[in-house]
């Protein structure tokens, strides 16, 4: 009867340890802001993609969601450059969840509401393009490329677009409808391989759930992978070096530039920005070698 018991016993605290386990990967990835109370909960209560003050902001920035990883150290640089600025609120969703957002007027993520109008927005060239009628000023400021992460040791033995076709292996591809990335990686596999290749990925293999379509990739990707959910998934390359950097067990195949898709992030002040100083200024700053330092450090290139 003792010896029933204790395994119970053992298997409760083995089967707790894994659950445990399962959220030891979860964002936020970023060092958080210091409060007097942390109340991040691992699977739980978590929003890695909202940044800084949202009561009472003096500049609100969206910026697209791949940038995440710069955002810390670029908003901390600004309030030292600009110390008058010390409230700044900014959301790293995908572009065109942001762009809904900015036209609907809100946002609700879990029970948090969002109505806050954002003085920047940054997204890629083909999006700012056809937004341009809502900016008053626009700049670019950075360039980024495609490249596949995949689980450490790479066990699919990925080494180009093509092999993300194979039947065998789990791809995490962003979803064209959410996210602009997602038509650029299909330019990429018809370049690599042809209609046939993306209709394989984008049609076959989503209809047999061997590919899996994120909403937010520049999150879902990398956990899908670090969970063993996935084997593989196209992104930009600054998001695969990041979780590289940050000694996650991935690892970054690169993307020939025969097959690559480059892409040119621009900010905009919004014609309608409710802080327009404050614009004006983090436009200024983005330009600088200080913020454009910051965008290198994480696998950006910069004008």
């Amino acid at each position: 009867m003792k010896t029933v018991f204790m395994i119970l016993v053992l298997c409760q605290i083995s089967a707790g340890f894994i659950a445990a386990q399962e959220h030891r990967f979860d964002p936020p990835w970023n060092e958080p802001p210091q409060s007097a109370i942390r109340f991040t909960v691992p699977g739980v209560d978590n929003v890695p993609d909202l940044f800084g003050d949202i009561n009472d902001p003096q500049l609100v920035v969206f910026f697209a969601g791949n940038q995440f990883m710069c955002v810390d150290a670029l908003l901390n640089a600004f309030k030292k450059a600009y110390p008058c600025y010390t409230r700044v609120f900014a959301e790293t969703l995908p572009p065109g969840i942001l762009a809904k957002q900015m036209e609907g007027g809100s946002l609700t993520m879990g029970n948090l509401r969002i109505t806050l109008k954002p003085d920047v927005y940054t997204a890629g060239k083909t999006r700012m393009d056809a937004m341009a009628p809502l900016f008053a000023d626009t700049t670019a400021y950075a360039y980024n490329k495609l490249a596949i992460m995949v689980r450490k040791g790479n066990p699919g033995k990925i080494s180009g677009l093509k092999d993300l076709g194979r039947k065998e292996i789990l791809v995490a591809m962003p979803n064209p409808e959410f996210e602009g990335i997602g038509k650029k990686i299909e330019a990429a596999y018809i370049k690599a391989g042809g209609e046939p290749l993306k209709d394989r990925i984008m049609d076959q293999k989503v209809k047999d759930h061997t590919t899996r379509l994120t909403r937010i990739h520049h999150r879902q990707t990398p956990m899908w992978m670090l969970y063993g959910k996935s084997d593989a998934g196209p992104v930009w390359y600054s998001e695969a070096y990041y979780q590289v950097m940050i000694g996650h067990p991935v690892e970054l195949v690169p993307v020939p530039d025969h097959e690559n898709i480059r892409s040119t992030y621009i900010a905009g002040i919004l014609k309608e920005a409710p802080h327009r100083q404050a614009a004006k200024d983090f436009m200024h700053f983005l330009k600088s070698s200080q913020a454009r330092a910051i965008y290198r450090k994480y696998g950006f290139t910069t004008p």
